[in-house]
């Protein structure tokens, strides 16, 4: 699946979906940086992509980069809201308290 999306880099194909899908395959494959890397390029080619968010903030926490999970998670809530995906705002703002509580203890 991997090596098939990478096909795709540098198409016409190539874009927000497709660094997503790479991003969530990587991640699946518990290659956490090659993922982040992945889902960064998703989000700043689409600042409202909140799937894209989502995946990235858990991609950084299951990385221990907690600090950067929660910015994201954030900076996600912010997108959702901006775009009226009421389930992804709800999501994040569950998994962003959950990692507040985290760094609290």
């Amino acid at each position: 699946m991997i090596s098939d999306l990478e096909k795709l880099l540098g198409t016409p194909r190539d874009g927000a979906l497709l660094r997503f899908s790479l991003g969530v395959q990587y991640a699946k494959a518990g290659e956490h940086e090659r993922a982040i890397g992945y889902l960064r390029d998703s989000v700043a080619s689409d600042p409202l992509y909140s799937a894209a968010w989502k995946a990235l903030g858990k991609a950084l926490a299951d990385a221990g980069r907690s600090d950067e999970a929660l910015e994201a998670y954030r900076r996600g809530v912010e997108a959702a809201k901006r775009k009226g995906d009421k389930q992804a705002e709800k999501e994040m703002t569950v998994f962003a308290r959950r990692l507040e509580r985290q760094r609290g203890s």
